[in-house]
């Protein structure tokens, strides 16, 4: 991959959406509700890969029900698929929906033992720079056989820790940081410097009660703390505590999670156009999960104007 550049880029605009609502609904509602994204303005749509649908097939999916909109992977998990077939099913997407794909490429695990989610083991790679960079050069390595696509393939780094970031900067378009506050917005574009893509996920609720918005918030940043070793490996780079790490409370939760009305969300996007940020992705958080927040999409799509 030798493309880094921004104009480079695929088209993501300044304002999308980051979900994982997709995987719980039936494949007609998410084509619906991928239409409606695309016609209601966003640059981009972002889909998380879990236990639902495989990155691949969500890809797809997302893609073959619009026609404009960039469709980003954040992230296909390079635990869970040899860089022959992510490198095979990244040209086929790109081939088939020129321009409009975006590998982002992560979930490195760095332990000893496999990470548990959900009671299921996720094996370990290795170190996690090293690791991803093997994989890259795999993939590139790789003498695929399929029709060329007709532009070079669009990859992003789930990257936080300033290596991987580099990393990002030097082998891909760039980073989608995920669970990051603005403070990192502003040190990952000094690391990576003003050439690569910045496309960051920020975690929303849209809801003026703050005690009612922090409930909401606490439930979700209680699942990285607690299953998400690079991610609390960041907050402490970050500034923020043991106790805070360990147990929550208001500071964590409102630098991870905006809340308010769109005005309000509107601050905090702006916030990290300001610390260097090309692209954000709203991530909205509901006390219905699973549920598409399409009222929430609709609603926000005032954004897409900045």
């Amino acid at each position: 991959m030798t493309s880094t550049r921004k104009n480079d880029a695929p088209r993501l605009g300044r304002v999308g959406l980051w979900t994982f609502a997709f995987d719980g609904e039936p494949a007609g509602e998410v084509r619906d509700a991928a239409a409606e994204i695309e016609e209601l303005g966003y640059g981009a749509v972002w889909f998380g890969e879990g236990f639902g649908r495989d990155s691949v097939s969500q890809a797809w999916l997302l893609l073959s029900a619009t026609q404009r909109i960039t469709v980003a992977a954040g992230i296909a998990n390079i635990a869970l698929r040899d860089p022959i077939s992510m490198a095979a099913a990244e040209r086929a997407l790109n081939e088939a929906h020129p321009g409009r794909y975006v590998l982002g490429l992560g979930g490195h695990r760095v332990s000893d033992t496999p990470i548990q989610m959900d009671g299921y083991a996720i094996p370990s790679r290795g170190r996690a720079v090293a690791t991803m960079g093997a994989y890259l050069d795999a993939m590139d390595a790789i003498p695929l056989n399929s029709p060329a696509p007709p532009y070079p393939p669009h990859r992003m780094l789930a990257a936080l820790g300033p290596k991987m970031l580099a990393l990002a900067a030097r082998r891909t378009l760039g980073a989608h940081p995920y669970f990051v506050p603005v403070e990192h917005t502003a040190r990952a574009r000094e690391i990576m410097g003003p050439g690569a893509l910045l496309a960051v996920e920020q975690a929303v609720v849209l809801d003026p009660d703050l005690d009612r918005a922090r409930e909401v918030a606490r439930e979700h940043v209680s699942l990285y703390r607690g299953a998400a070793p690079h991610q609390i490996a960041n907050l402490r780079r970050l500034g923020f505590d043991e106790d805070e790490v360990a147990h929550g409370g208001d500071r964590l939760m409102d630098a991870i999670v905006a809340y308010g009305d769109v005005e309000a969300i509107e601050k905090r996007v702006r916030a990290h156009f300001d610390a260097g940020a090309d692209h954000v992705c709203l991530q909205v958080l509901t006390a219905r999960p699973g549920e598409i927040p399409l009222a929430e999409w609709r609603e926000l799509s005032a954004l897409t104007a900045l």
